[in-house]
């Protein structure tokens, strides 16, 4: 299984997975110039892709999910109360296909299993894509950790794992005080100790690598994000970064 992050941040997330023949773009936050040129930078062409699956509603994951429809034929898999609350801002979309959260979805041998999580949206979830052995999970946007995304990133061998914000950035910063309390409450994001140590209390000997993802540009920075998941788990383990501004490299499960 091989993957690589388009984008992540509050700017706009996508992110490909490929596995068996299978090709899957996670969430389409980024514009569909950008997706197709970073994706032609690892040598993928984003109209091979079998499937574009959301993870929620909100815009950094759903800006663009009309344009990869139209533009590249990508069928759109997301939960019914995802597409009633995006349906205007996507525009014609004429494959739709609905999950609900927790319900499993199939390309080949390649398995995408949506785990729900308690993020401030309507049907929230978060992967895990599998295939033969090997378990990749895509969690961002969590809200807090509950046991359900415990046990799926304790089953997975590498993980993309939100690390948005430092709490004394954030408290310190610009942003309105409702919007701080938003982002550290329990529906919001998982700051830099808390994705560590959430890491550090679930990750497996056999876990290959983390990548940091979905960084605040204004209340973090990627080397504190880095440097707090080696502080937890260890220097032992590989730690990537998914940028939020360019392709990241491709990286092996």
């Amino acid at each position: 299984m091989l993957t690589f992050s388009l984008q992540s941040g509050s700017n706009g997330n996508s992110i490909y997975v490929e596995a068996d023949g299978a090709r899957l773009l996670f969430d389409a936050g980024i514009s569909g110039t950008q997706a197709a040129l970073r994706m032609a930078a690892h040598g993928r062409e984003i109209r091979d892709c079998q499937a574009l699956i959301l993870s929620h509603e909100h815009s950094d994951h759903t800006s663009c999910a009309g344009i990869f429809h139209r533009k590249f034929g990508l069928p759109v898999y997301c939960t019914k109360a995802t597409y009633r609350a995006r349906q205007r801002q996507l525009g014609t979309v004429n494959d739709v296909r609905h999950f609900d959260p927790g319900q499993t979805l199939a390309f080949g041998k390649v398995r995408v299993h949506t785990v729900p999580t308690p993020h401030d949206a309507r049907d929230t979830v978060c992967f895990v894509i599998e295939h033969g052995h090997k378990r990749l999970g895509i969690f961002t946007d969590l809200g807090h950790p509950t046991p359900a995304i415990r046990s799926a990133l304790a089953e997975v061998d590498a993980a993309y794992l939100e690390s948005n914000y430092e709490p004394d950035m954030l408290w310190s910063g610009s942003y309105p005080e409702d919007l701080k309390r938003r982002i550290a409450g329990a529906g919001g994001h998982l700051s830099n100790e808390e994705a560590a140590k959430l890491a550090r209390e679930t990750v497996k000997p056999k876990f290959k690598w983390i990548a940091v993802a979905h960084l605040s540009q204004e209340n973090n920075e990627p080397a504190l994000a880095m440097d707090a998941q080696r502080a937890w788990v260890g220097r032992s383990l590989a730690v990537h970064l998914a940028s939020r501004s360019a392709v990241g490299e491709i990286l092996e499960v």
